[in-house]
């Protein structure tokens, strides 16, 4: 199968066009650079440097002839969308109308939507949150992920083009970078590694800070992979459905980092109180079991080893 990867070397991207690659599959990348890098791209995948914005991507899509497109690329970072949504609209939604336009009219089969269940559910009502949670979404990024689902929803009804949306929980692991919605991980080891204070942002009520659901990229990974065949017309929470205060998170990274670099600095413990910022959310975690019952697949690492990896990578020792 010829599958497209739209932000194919970044993070998440690039950890799912190895995959397929490795699954046989023929990997094409698209990717304009502005949070991805040449490192990340695999060797084996043909590579296109280009916005999704552009024109010239339908001249791609009529010369490659995709069979499936999974679409990773976004501006990423809520309180980026909070400073410009304007900017963030322009990528998130008008970009990926851009990658619909070309899909149905080079008869593309299907679209893997990257949502996000870290931030289209808002302040919900039930925790941990399910597919059946209507979204509220609270930020411009959150928003522009809740539109694009219901774009899915107008192409398959209009144009019988075929999609399943991941939402995905906060996730973390080797190649990630400082900024969007589970950039917390590399930011705290980055700032551990140069020997700096880490921050706590968090609301007067709860000095732990925020509650996210953490999920490893190994395990999201497996997600994209049976997406190629299943869940059609779906929309499916993919995380642990574990609940972590920042404060867990932080000792889990410390101590990762203790176990590898014994004389790090004890006082790099302490952490430094923030206000929440604009956009931030004081819960999130997600419901999985329809990942388990329609993709077959589940979390299969806890949040310290995901960490402990996560850590080998960053210290160069993987």
């Amino acid at each position: 199968m010829k599958i497209l990867v739209t932000g194919g070397a970044g993070f998440i991207g690039s950890n799912v066009v190895d995959a397929y690659i490795g699954a046989g599959h023929e990997v094409v990348v698209m990717d304009n650079l502005s949070g991805g890098k040449w490192d990340n791209l695999n060797p084996r995948a043909r590579f296109y440097l280009m916005d999704v914005r552009s024109r010239e991507v339908f001249t791609v899509f009529a010369r490659e002839c995709f069979d499936l497109v999974n679409h990773h690329a976004a501006q990423m970072s809520v309180p980026a969308s909070v400073e410009d949504p304007a900017y963030d609209a322009d990528v998130n939604v008008l970009g990926f109308i851009n990658i619909l336009e070309a899909s149905r009219k080079t008869g593309v089969g299907k679209v893997i939507f990257i949502s996000s269940g870290g931030a289209v559910y808002g302040e919900a009502a039930q925790y941990p949150t399910s597919e059946s949670c209507h979204p509220q979404p609270l930020s411009p990024y959150a928003v522009t992920k809740a539109v694009s689902e219901q774009y899915l929803t107008f192409y398959r009804h209009q144009y019988a083009l075929d999609y399943t949306v991941l939402r995905y929980a906060n996730v973390y692991g080797p190649r990630q970078i400082p900024h969007g919605e589970a950039g917390v991980v590399a930011i705290f080891m980055d700032r551990l590694l140069d020997g700096r204070q880490c921050l706590l942002y968090h609301y007067p009520k709860d000095s732990r800070g925020m509650i996210r659901d953490y999920c490893f990229v190994a395990d999201v990974v497996e997600a994209n992979i049976a997406a190629i065949e299943r869940g059609s017309g779906e929309a499916i929470n993919i995380g642990t459905g574990k609940e972590t205060y920042t404060r867990e998170l932080f000792e889990t990274i410390f101590d990762a980092l203790k176990s590898y670099r014994p004389d790090v600095d004890n006082h790099l413990r302490t952490l430094i109180s923030k206000p929440a910022r604009a956009g931030d959310l004081t819960r999130s975690c997600l419901v999985v079991d329809k990942a388990r019952r329609v993709l077959g697949v589940e979390a299969g690492h806890s949040l310290a080893e995901g960490i402990s990896k996560t850590m080998q990578w960053r210290l160069g020792l993987s």
